[in-house]
């Protein structure tokens, strides 16, 4: 082979090894550049209840809150007892302390920014209408049930977290998206009317 012929397949394999290092690079620094982006909008759903007495109120519920740095996508919300779906939270209602007002908001379709938090249920009593030991007793049982929450960021990176007190959250694929909410269901609650109230004789 000639000193020519010879040059020419250095060069050739130099501009190989260009090419590759050159692309190499490329997909580097574009795997950087994406997870700059993802961190730059990376929620961290935290749930937590809370129980709170003033001298003149006591209430209870749950807030969601968002301590990361981008919007919480919120797709689909189911409280568990045991693990297992509950499917209304109606006999925990019906089981309250009387005279309770009753907040709640709809999370399913919501995005929650960066500091931001919802209270997807409260209820409220004054003071004199419920003692200690009954709003503690209640928050009990309250307790028994577990909110999971499935979210994903604006790259539809997304998560689930469980519990109260945790902002732990799990990987996963995708959220199931449910046009239901536990939440909003209780909207539709009866009310007491003027028909129910029983006769004197």
């Amino acid at each position: 082979m000639g000193t020519g012929n010879k040059a020419e397949m250095l060069i050739a394999i130099c501009a190989v090894l260009t090419s590759v290092i050159a692309l190499f690079v490329a997909w580097d620094q574009g795997r950087v550049m994406r997870a700059q982006q993802h961190g730059a909008v990376f929620p961290v759903v935290q749930i937590d209840g809370f129980v709170s007495t003033t001298a003149d109120h006591a209430s209870m519920g749950v807030r969601l809150s968002n301590s990361g740095v981008g919007p919480a996508l919120i797709e689909r919300v189911q409280m568990l007892k045991d693990g297992a779906p509950v499917d209304s939270l109606q006999p925990y209602v019906d089981r309250l302390p009387e005279n309770y007002d009753l907040s709640w908001s709809g999370l399913t379709g919501r995005a929650i920014a960066p500091g931001a938090e919802v209270a997807p249920i409260e209820l409220l009593w004054t003071r004199e209408d419920i003692s200690d030991d009954r709003l503690n007793s209640t928050a009990a049982e309250w307790a028994e049930l577990s909110l999971e929450v499935c979210y994903c960021s604006v790259f539809d990176r997304c998560w689930v977290t469980r519990g109260i007190g945790t902002a732990r959250s799990e990987r996963v694929k995708q959220c199931e998206q449910s046009d239901a909410d536990i939440f909003e269901a209780l909207a539709t609650r009866p009310a007491l009317s003027t028909t129910d109230t029983p006769e004197v004789d």
